[in-house]
């Protein structure tokens, strides 16, 4: 049996990941509802290995390379990056945002850095990660790790960290934890978040 490592080209054996992940991508414009948006959201491909992983990764246009507007979404597979999906609907997320003039390509390091954690079991609470998306905007790139839960501070602050950690954040930048409800709400803020 010959691996990835052994043999470049002709490797028989793959490398398993611990869950299957599908790609998603939209850029639904500036006047996107509800309806619009899942309309535009495709699902690219879904990999269950380490090999695929790395083909799909540099098969796709980098994050840097992305329009405006645009997003990826990477999630377990059976999970639709989407507030509504039964998995999602009690969770929230973590976001941070770093603006495009300072960041440049590190985005595509981050975003990278960001996949590998999830496909990689790399959390304390893997279980609890739905996924994670990558946006791009005109003025600044958002990464936002989608989890189950969003009533348990303790696995939410742990999840929060390791995502920091992951990212190599310096203690000053900020994660912020968003409940999935307060979105649905038309973008309330309320007690519900918290920083790490």
């Amino acid at each position: 049996m010959k691996t990835v490592f052994n043999d470049p080209v002709n490797f028989n054996v793959k490398h398993p990941l611990f869950n299957a992940w599908t790609l998603w991508f939209d850029n639904p414009g500036k006047k996107a509802n509800t309806a619009s948006w899942s309309q535009n959201l495709k699902e690219l491909i879904t990999f269950d290995s380490v090999e695929e992983f790395w083909g799909v990764y540099n098969n796709v246009a980098k994050a840097i390379d992305l329009s405006p507007g645009s997003n990826y979404h990477l999630f377990k597979q059976g999970i639709k990056p989407m507030w509504e999906d039964p998995v999602n609907e009690l969770g929230g997320k973590w976001v941070i945002q770093f603006p495009r003039n300072k960041t440049g390509e590190d985005i595509n390091t981050l975003w990278l850095y960001t996949m590998l954690a999830c496909i990689g079991e790399g959390f304390d609470y893997a279980d609890e990660v739905c996924g994670a998306v990558v946006s791009v905007r005109k003025i600044f790139y958002r990464i936002s790790l989608w989890t189950r839960t969003s009533n348990n501070r303790e696995i939410c602050e742990t999840l929060g960290r390791q995502l920091k950690q992951t990212l190599g954040l310096t203690p000053v930048q900020q994660l912020e934890f968003q409940p999935h409800s307060d979105s649905i709400k038309s973008g309330n803020h309320n007690k519900e978040h918290f920083f790490v």
